[in-house]
């Protein structure tokens, strides 16, 4: 009997859980009408709102939402969810959970390259990305139904960013926070669990009217013209230039393959096009006068196959967005100067070399045969383009880079007229094999390589300049400035100011702000060697081997632009101003690389006057460079050596600028423990009593580091010796991509602005300076802010600006 009491208590309990089972799949299925009906009602009433009978106009009309209120964080590599919005490819694309930005990545991952990796929508589903727009049926109910854009757009509304000062913590703001990627089929999950996250993200909710422009956008099916095509003048030197670059000698296929590798990640402009009409220098399978068919290479230099291939220039269509935007312009003065650079000097180029990574990959062995002068000058005449490509890079988050260099420094340059080693072709081509970066990590943990073949072959190198270097004899300073590039009289590009903003950076022309720590002299095998390691041989989708060998020999390369910088100062200053540096870290270093060490002993400088030498130098180098003033204040300023709005302000104005300028010294001056609180960069509006003469200003924080080599070090984990070194920069433009906060401020109010930014000592100081003159991200007013930036910076900057991206705002 008691078998039968156990039988029946079982089957009683089995009937529980089938009656409990069916009940929960009939609430599942009550709850899934129900939510479907919820569903139907709103989009019902959505589209009951809209004026679906007249057709929106995307370039007139979405696209300026969306650059303004979208794309300006969903804009580059580091996209949330990679869903780039810079263009209606990069919509239809759609989403992916795979990060791009995976520092501790152990295998690479395939390159999702918008236009490049996959060419329709259809290849991008193959490779794990999924729609955020109806691909069903298309009907207004249906483009909002199935559009994930859409439903964050519409949770926003329903839900409007808090009126709070500060957002709450459940917002994640982090630049490595957890991934949240909603699919059509996890939408509804996702707007239960985060009710306020929808789209914009963080930021103040859009405007009827701009809400109402993408709704009413996606619900007709989000469409849009094809971009226009180029005007008959531009395209005749669309045809010129890409019958200059596939003529068929040896000699023209070599250099056009060195051009190609130095500006295959250019934003092209003509002389004469449009301010926003941008172009890229592709190879593709098809010549002039068909479709550019591009050949997708992971690197420039990689084998573009056994087919022939044709250098063409593609129509850049895309919005442009600061982070990425690196523009070179094309005319035919500069046709005629790769003319005088490379044809005019006589060589030979009896055999191409391969692409076979290894010896294809070293661009001194590969380019040989072309004059090293020629190759240095054509890096020379346009040095902020090629600084500024590992700086900001084709890549859109530099850290890996920018973890290695201090936050603030100048950049000059060897003199190639000089008799110097480093110019010296035989030199070089003999030192081909020592001079070879990291470019084969990519799914290779071998870390060992970096000290036993890159460091050895870097020590080698440095070992045959200081051979050379012994035999110089001493020289008087003035006569060693005939060393530092001038800028053969009129090139702003001889002198640099480089920015770092934690994991961001930007390139200044001119010696920007007061002397810094360290500068950076730099020749051409050393500017060659940036370029490739940084730019034409990184891969920002490969694992942790190929990012610590580039970070790594990084250090190299910077050790060697400093190392040359302290060549021109006393041999009794050297040591203790290098070790002064980077206090601890120097010691460390040395004892994995042991570096050649007489060049600290040879004298090959004399004649400095005072105990300071280091502070005499610069003053020495700014008076060498001092005829560039003039240029690089105005390419500061709005982008152009001739800018004319410096020299038609008006009186008021002037008067106004001279006032804030006095003011801004005050801020310029503070230092150390002061500077706890601020952002990286801040962009500062001065309102006067005519818009029109409204002034823009940026603080800029200058960090320092005695941990500036640490990998995986948080580098905002700084101890107070650190901090206590800490500078700020003033500048009279807006410098940087990632602004981390803005200020505005009458011109009445610019002295309190100053007096009370100098007094601050606190976070709770900083909170209230924030609250009189800041603006949150919470900020009704946050938008028109941000677009009055974005404005300025377009107006002075028609070619060279890009949206500023807004993914470092601070909430604070």
């Amino acid at each position: 009997m008691k078998w039968l009491k156990i039988s029946n208590n079982v089957r009683a309990l089995v009937i529980l859980f089938i009656v409990l089972l069916l009940a929960a799949l009939v609430y599942k299925v009550y709850e899934s009408s129900r939510i479907a009906e919820s569903e139907r009602k709103t989009i019902a009433l959505e589209l009951a709102s809209l004026p679906l009978e007249q057709p929106v106009d995307y370039v007139q009309q979405v696209k300026p939402v969306l650059e303004r209120r979208c794309i300006v964080c969903h804009g580059c590599y580091d996209a949330p969810c990679q869903l780039k919005l810079s263009s209606i490819e990069g919509l239809q694309r759609g989403a992916s959970e795979i990060r791009v930005y995976e520092p501790r990545r152990i295998e690479s991952i395939p390159p999702t390259r918008l236009f490049v990796d996959a060419k329709s929508t259809q290849e991008w589903r193959s490779r794990g990305f999924y729609p955020v727009i109806n691909e069903t049926t298309q009907s207004p109910e249906n483009n909002l139904k199935n559009s994930t854009l859409y439903r964050l757009l519409h949770l926003k509304k329903l839900n409007p960013q808090p009126d709070v000062k500060k957002l709450p913590d459940s917002f994640t703001l982090k630049l490595d926070r957890e991934q949240t990627c909603p699919k059509p089929d996890s939408i509804n999950k996702y707007t239960k669990e985060h009710p306020l996250w929808g789209m914009p993200y963080a930021m103040p909710n859009l405007s009827t009217a701009e809400y109402q422009t993408l709704v009413t956008w996606i619900a007709q099916g989000s469409h849009t013209m094809a971009p226009p095509k180029p005007s008959l003048a531009i395209q005749a030197q669309i045809n010129q230039w890409e019958a200059f670059f596939n003529q068929a000698p040896n000699k023209q296929k070599l250099v056009s393959r060195y051009l190609y590798e130095h500006l295959f990640h250019a934003r092209i402009h003509f002389s004469g096009s449009g301010k926003r009409e941008f172009y890229r220098l592709v190879r593709s399978r098809t010549q002039t006068g068909e479709p550019i068919d591009e050949i997708a290479t992971l690197r420039p230099n990689d084998d573009p196959g056994d087919r022939p291939f044709y250098y063409r220039l593609l129509a850049y269509h895309s919005s442009i967005v600061a982070k990425n935007h690196i523009v070179y312009e094309f005319s035919n003065k500069r046709m005629q100067r790769f003319r005088d650079l490379f044809f005019t000097p006589e060589y030979n180029v009896p055999k191409l070399p391969s692409y076979e990574r290894g010896e294809g990959s070293n661009p001194f062995k590969i380019y040989a045969a072309i004059p090293a002068v020629s190759r240095y000058r054509f890096m020379l005449d346009n040095a902020h383009f090629f600084i500024e490509g590992f700086i900001k890079g084709p890549v859109c988050r530099g850290q890996l880079a920018l973890n290695v260099i201090e936050d603030h420094f100048w950049v000059v340059f060897f003199n190639p007229d000089k008799p110097m080693i480093t110019n010296n072709g035989e030199f070089i081509e003999k030192m081909a094999d020592e001079l070879q970066v990291p470019a084969d990590f990519d799914n290779n943990l071998d870390l060992l390589r970096i000290w036993t073949d890159y460091w050895k072959g870097q020590r080698r190198y440095m070992e045959g300049k200081e051979a050379w270097f012994k035999t110089i004899g001493t020289h008087e300073i003035e006569h060693a400035m005939d060393y530092i590039w001038d800028g053969d009289g009129d090139n702003p590009n001889a002198a640099l100011t480089v920015f770092r903003h934690f994991d961001s950076g930007s390139v200044a022309y001119g010696l920007v702000g007061s002397n810094p720590e360290t500068t950076w002299v730099i020749d051409f095998p050393l500017l060659e060697r940036i370029h490739y390691l940084l730019v034409a041989d990184f891969n920002i989708y490969g694992n942790i081997g190929h990012r610590m060998s580039t970070r790594i020999y990084m250090d190299f390369l910077r050790m060697e632009g400093e190392d040359s910088f302290l060549a021109f100062l006393p041999v009794n200053k050297r040591k203790a101003i290098r070790d002064k540096w980077y206090v601890g870290q120097r010691n460390s270093i040395e004892k994995l690389f042991s570096a050649p060490q007489e060049w600290l002993t040879t004298e090959s400088v004399k004649g400095y006057k005072t105990n300071d030498p280091q502070r005499e130098l610069y003053q020495i180098i700014k008076e060498r460079l001092k005829h560039l003033e003039k240029h690089t204040t105005a390419l500061n300023h709005c982008g152009s050596p001739g800018c004319k709005k410096l020299s038609i302000e008006s009186t008021v104005k002037r008067t106004a600028i001279k006032r804030v300028d006095n003011a801004m010294i005050k801020i310029a001056k503070l230092q150390g423990e002061q500077l706890h609180s601020f952002p990286d960069v801040a962009f500062v509006r001065v309102k006067a009593d005519n818009p029109e003469d409204d002034l823009t200003y940026s603080l800029i924080r200058n960090k320092a580091y005695k941990n500036v080599t640490s990998f995986l070090a948080d580098a905002h984990e700084r101890d107070r010796a650190d901090i206590g070194k800490d500078t700020m920069t003033v500048v009279k433009w807006l410098e940087g991509s990632y602004p981390n906060f803005f200020f505005s401020v009458a011109l009445s109010e610019i002295e309190e602005f100053s007096k009370r930014c100098a007094a601050i000592r606190t976070d709770k100081d900083y909170e209230k300076f924030v609250d009189q003159y800041g603006v949150r991200r919470t900020n009704p007013l946050f938008w028109e802010l941000a677009d009055w930036f974005q404005d300025n910076d377009r107006q002075r900057k028609p070619v060279l600006s890009g949206l500023f991206d807004l993914n470092r705002y601070q909430n604070r």
